[in-house]
């Protein structure tokens, strides 16, 4: 399932580059709004944004969609295998019990 968030993490990198330079361009700009090319600058930005929104939107819901798949997996393997879900139960709380006590 690792599969499905790989484009995403890929293309999140290049739309928040993309974004970036975008922004930068329209702050570089005359900020006059009645040129034309603030104007452009600006709607550009404003779709590039949009668009980033949207896909770090998707990514969210697949990373979402994974952690929900990956906890009912976990619940039916203790439901099938509840002493074998108990010692691992007791044995996360006495590594973090012994952590914890290090402090």
């Amino acid at each position: 399932m690792v599969k499905q968030t790989e484009p995403f993490e890929t293309g999140l990198d290049d739309d928040l580059t993309l974004l970036t330079e975008t922004l930068e361009e329209v702050l570089k700009s005359s900020g006059d709004p009645t040129d034309q090319k603030y104007i452009e600058l600006k709607t550009k930005a404003e779709q590039a944004l949009h668009d980033v929104k949207s896909r770090v939107s998707q990514a969210s819901d697949s990373y979402y969609y994974c952690a929900k798949q990956a906890a009912y997996r976990a619940d039916d393997y203790v439901h099938e295998k509840p002493w074998q879900g108990i010692g691992i139960g007791a044995t996360a709380g006495l590594i973090m019990g012994l952590l914890l006590a290090r402090r």
